[in-house]
């Protein structure tokens, strides 16, 4: 079963793809992490409390005020859920503690997505599914992307393109907090040069949805001549040599994020 790990940076259209790769001509499962994110940070879940303990003393308005609908420990007693606004402005941002906040936060979150992912492939391998889509905006900074068949970033050659979109979608946001959020993901253009160096595709998303339709079918044909169906009928009939190639595939982007982060320690030391 060939994975296909879906990232870009937000408001590149990433969401937009995901929907697109779910409806024909393409039909393929989606495994999308930040709906997995929400699961697991759920009132009640060890997520949820280990981040409330973490944030909450110095985060007053980190859960849901109180109100009619919404009484002080929540609709089902396990607490009120999280304020999301509020916990993204206390993570997202470019400076030292913005940048510690959210390395406490994917801390929490990260291993049990990770988790409820691999269930979650297992379950269409199963099934006998052909491709499965991995949906993680943080696919190289969680490292999934070494778990993956083929990388498919979404990308747009222009910063201002995504503030843009950024604001029209979250109308409570200003520049500064869009800013914020986009240049905390980091720059797509890296995404997009980390995936081309690994091997990887790239859907550009610059101009309306009948162009992202084109671009990403000309993508997906792409991919389709890298990984047959027949291949992938072989592998699912016979698990000892998926096993294989799965091996292979980990030990070869293994590799490639070695010699990805060399280059950039010796780009870094050009400066």
């Amino acid at each position: 079963m060939l994975l296909i790990g879906l990232t870009g940076s937000i408001a590149t259209g990433k969401s937009t793809v995901s929907s697109l790769l779910s409806q024909p001509p393409y039909n393929l499962p989606i495994i999308d992490a930040d709906l997995i994110a929400r699961q697991v940070v759920e009132p009640g879940t060890p997520g949820y409390n280990a981040i409330v303990k973490h944030f909450l003393p110095s985060t007053p308005d980190l859960l849901v005020p109180v109100s009619e609908d919404m009484p002080e420990n929540g609709p089902n007693g396990k607490g009120r859920p999280l304020n999301r606004p509020a916990l993204g402005k206390r993570v997202f941002g470019t400076s030292l503690e913005r940048a510690k906040d959210r390395g406490v936060l994917n801390g929490i979150v990260h291993p049990a997505v990770r988790k409820a992912m691999f269930w979650a492939v297992v379950r269409e391998y199963v099934k006998g599914k052909r491709a499965v889509v991995l949906d993680v905006p943080l696919l190289f900074e969680s490292k999934l992307d070494r778990y993956v068949g083929r990388v498919m970033v979404v990308g747009v050659r222009d910063e201002e393109v995504q503030m843009e979109r950024l604001m029209r979608r979250d109308g409570h946001l200003s520049r500064e907090d869009a800013e914020n959020r986009v240049r905390s993901q980091g720059g797509v253009m890296k995404k997009v040069e980390r995936a081309a160096f690994g091997g990887g595709v790239v859907v550009w998303n610059d101009g309306d949805k009948d162009d992202l339709k084109r671009e990403l079918r000309r993508v997906m044909e792409e991919v389709e001549r890298g990984s047959p169906r027949w291949w992938g009928w072989v592998l699912w009939v016979c698990p000892p040599l998926a096993l294989v190639v799965g091996g292979w595939g980990l030990w070869r982007n293994w590799r490639g994020e070695r010699e990805w982060e060399e280059r950039e320690r010796r780009e870094r030391a050009k400066l």
